[in-house]
């Protein structure tokens, strides 16, 4: 992302070794010369190991200001504590360690996230999948950071016990069960999705119908900024040398999400492994797809979506795109240079 005011390149979800490469410019400027916007409310912080933004043009007379700035950190902090692979006494974690095979009940929280995160695994048939813990922690990308390419036998054993299918889910009351007990998931394709949607919530509950949300990247846009604008969002072009804008979006009630590799992975003996790995394989993706960015209803549905797609690469995912109507922009590298390639519901560029 590049900022209009200015922050450090941020990497969404760091408590994955940085996640994503954050992809997105939000409250974009124009104009090189143009003014800092100014906003009613405004609030920055920190959340899952990454920053988040929530901006709001005007409030209403009947909002308080600080009441607001905290039951918006009490979600997050919520969230936080239920699906956390990083926090030990965290919900997920706690889940995590439990190797058993009977229901153990959840927070109606986690269940839902973990719903939409299996209807997005059954949709792309296992280019998407949760449970891919153990082989996220194994190359190096979850909480130990120790990057390096395992042995094809630890693939293999962990492949094993590796699946979407493994887990159930149940609603009444909320529970989930393991068919192998030692599965792990790992819920940072979404989690950061699922928080902004939950603070956008919270703002419409309030009445506040103008606003944007982000959180590392993962946006979204409600109503209108000041005098009537829409809120205007850039893709950055995946170049991990300089930070260019590739396509800007005027965004209307709508949520985007950005997966990329070109910021996040490692090299070993010349060979260059991203942190994007295919759960059918249990190794990084190959192919040529730097980022891919997804516009949904919710911003969870948009964050698991765009990491299935960038699993599945531009080919395969523009099929799916097409099958279920999804609003998505492609970008791949070529010899040539980057080309992008977009869905019929993806935005022309309002640059």
């Amino acid at each position: 992302m590049i900022s209009a005011d200015n922050r450090p390149l941020i990497q969404a979800w760091n408590e994955r070794g940085v996640r994503f490469g954050v992809l997105l410019v939000f409250v974009f400027a124009a104009c090189s010369d143009s003014q800092p916007e100014q906003f009613e409310f405004q609030q920055i912080g920190t959340t899952m190991g990454t920053t988040f933004s929530v901006k709001v043009p005007v409030l209403p007379d009947n909002v308080d200001r600080k009441e607001l700035k905290e039951n918006i950190d009490q979600t997050l902090a919520g969230i936080n504590l239920k699906m956390s692979t990083y926090l030990e006494a965290s919900e997920l974690s706690r889940f995590n360690k439990r190797h058993s095979i009977d229901w153990i009940p959840v927070s109606s929280e986690l269940l839902a996230v973990i719903v939409e995160a299996q209807r997005v695994s059954d949709l792309s048939d296992g280019a998407y999948d949760i449970t891919i813990g153990r082989l996220v922690n194994l190359w190096g990308f979850g909480p130990n950071n120790e990057r390096k390419k395992p042995d094809n036998d630890s693939i293999a054993e962990l492949l094993r016990q590796t699946g979407y299918e493994l887990l159930e889910t149940r609603n009444d009351p909320p529970a989930l069960r393991k068919k192998v007990a030692s599965l792990y998931l790992d819920l940072s394709s979404l989690a950061k999705g699922y928080a902004v949607d939950r603070v956008a919530m919270y703002l419409d509950s309030i009445g506040i119908r103008n606003y944007l949300v982000e959180i590392g990247g993962e946006l979204k846009a409600s109503g209108q900024k000041q005098e009537g604008q829409l809120w205007r969002v850039a893709v950055e072009k995946p170049d991990p040398e300089q930070r260019l804008i590739e396509q800007v979006l005027e965004l209307n009630n709508i949520a985007v999400a950005t997966s990329g590799d070109y910021r996040n992975f490692f090299d070993q003996d010349g060979q260059r492994y991203s942190h994007t790995l295919d759960p059918r394989t249990g190794a990084p993706i190959t192919h040529q797809l730097a980022s891919v960015t997804v516009l949904s209803d919710t911003t969870m549905t948009a964050d698991a979506l765009a990491t299935a797609f960038m699993v599945l690469g531009h080919e395969a995912g523009m099929d799916l795109a097409e099958q279920q109507n999804i609003a998505v922009l492609f970008i791949i590298q070529t010899d040539q240079g980057f080309q992008k390639f977009q869905s019929p519901l993806f935005p022309s560029d309002s640059l």
